[in-house]
């Protein structure tokens, strides 16, 4: 197939980018980015033997601004539309932050018949909004906030996201300015309406379920520092629920640590895949 682009059952154009050959690491990517979000690692493991696809989920980057569908089913499904219109299969899956949630989901709906391995990096799982069965969590207040700097002045909201979600707010820290201009691009890639929407999809749902159907390695990344998805409420938790499961910690690391620490992740990510 030499298309970017596969079509979906409802009409939803996703987009996608597919380099070198092996074995099959597909990536999943954060809010609201996009695929290029994981040029470091797809570059790298391509150099290594394997074969990386990300895609633009649906109303990120280049994929179509869908009116419809912007939640957790919806995004796995459009990952399962992938596997099956490529034929991936023995598939290593990888998922940064909501695109943890994503991969949780797919494995949920779709089980793990394609599925090799998988990885959550600062992934949402097990569920992020807090409430009486998760009192640890983020209030909802948090997440109402996002959907209001979202509506009123996204522009302006994503360029001071991006300090946070890398850590560039923390004393000492050394983030350039071209990884949060980076941010800022993807992000305006997305739309209004579908940015609006994936919060309440990687706030709220709760994802306990799809990790105890989780019956292939896995491996939990987390910065230990990270100002997004607290750690204590994510990996701490959902490694919990997946037998066996791996889990890697990194001090003082933020939620983009796939970019600030790209050289460790993508040792720690290519010893993982080998293993």
């Amino acid at each position: 197939m030499t298309s970017d682009t596969i079509t979906t059952k409802d009409g939803t154009r996703i987009y996608y980018k597919d380099w070198g050959s092996g074995p099959v690491v597909t990536f999943s990517h954060g809010w609201p980015l996009n695929a290029d979000a994981w040029d470091d690692q797809m570059h790298f493991l391509a150099q290594n033997g394997f074969r990386a696809i990300a895609h633009d989920r649906r109303g990120h980057g280049r994929s179509t601004q869908s009116s419809s569908n912007n939640d957790m089913n919806g995004y796995a499904d459009d990952l399962a539309s992938l596997f099956e219109a490529l034929d991936l299969k023995g598939v290593s899956m990888v998922g940064h932050s909501t695109g943890g949630g994503e991969v949780a989901r797919y494995i949920g709906r779709h089980g793990t018949k394609r599925v090799a391995k998988t990885v959550l990096i600062g992934a949402v799982p097990p569920v992020m909004v807090k409430s009486a069965s998760n009192p640890e969590g983020l209030p909802l207040t948090v997440f109402d906030g996002i959907r209001a700097g979202v509506a009123a002045d996204r522009s302006q909201y994503y360029k001071d996201l991006a300090l946070p979600f890398y850590g560039a707010n923390r004393p000492g820290a050394k983030v350039s300015q071209g990884i949060l201009d980076q941010f800022w691009l993807w992000s305006m890639q997305s739309g209004q309406k579908n940015a609006y929407e994936c919060i309440k999809a990687f706030s709220e749902t709760d994802f306990t379920e799809d990790l105890k159907k989780f019956d292939v390695p896995t491996l939990f990344m987390h910065g230990e520092d990270d100002q997004i998805v607290p750690v204590h409420d994510a990996a701490k938790k959902a490694a919990r629920l997946v037998k066996g499961a791996k889990e890697i910690y990194y001090p003082g690391a933020p939620h983009g640590l796939t970019a600030t620490m790209q050289d460790k992740v993508n040792a720690d990510l290519l010893a993982f895949l080998r293993s």
